[in-house]
């Protein structure tokens, strides 16, 4: 596409606001391209952007058939420096170390199972007992559930007590019946 000072101006206050993102950014290029001049489909601008970081890259193509909306330069500029602002936050993030990590779910076994109510309780590894209804267990459902049977489980304050709000089979399952 022809230069424009208007586009260049609104590309480098962008790129500008990265550094809040994280501070050692060492260079960003910026290239923003027309390649589609179809009649019909109108202009679809294209956008890529490179930031060099000490320990990595960080490269953000937005190609336009994947978004109409980017028939706006800047919209297309806008959605490329959010993408790049999202991934700019997750690589300081891992470099302080502050990524999130899921305990895993608790372990339990069932320790009584009511198939005509459609409920029962689980045993949990410090032998506390924790009532679960057969619309929380996950596939392969409540009717494949056996006393002695493993659950990973989410545990959360019912009416009457703790209870199990997701019930999910632990290791292999595949019993046929």
């Amino acid at each position: 596409m022809a230069p424009s000072e208007a586009v260049e101006t609104n590309i480098r206050e962008k790129a500008a606001k990265l550094e809040s993102f994280y501070e050692k950014i060492m260079g960003c290029r910026v290239l923003v391209e027309a390649p589609h001049r179809h009649h019909r489909k109108g202009k679809l601008y294209h956008v890529r952007i490179d930031v060099t970081l000490p320990g990595g890259e960080i490269v953000i193509n937005r190609e336009p058939s994947r978004h109409a909306s980017h028939k706006d330069v800047y919209v297309a500029i806008r959605d490329a420096f959010a993408a790049t602002r999202r991934k700019l936050q997750d690589f300081a993030r891992r470099r302080r170390g502050a990524l999130k990590t899921h305990e895993p779910a608790p372990l339990g076994r069932v320790a009584k199972i009511f198939p005509q109510e459609r409920f029962g309780f689980l045993e949990t590894a410090d032998g506390r007992e924790i009532y679960f209804h057969g619309n929380s267990v996950l596939e392969p459902g409540f009717d494949r559930l056996e006393v002695g049977t493993e659950v990973n489980f989410t545990e959360e304050q019912g009416v009457d007590g703790p209870q199990a709000s997701t019930v999910k089979f632990a290791g292999r399952h595949l019993v046929t019946r």
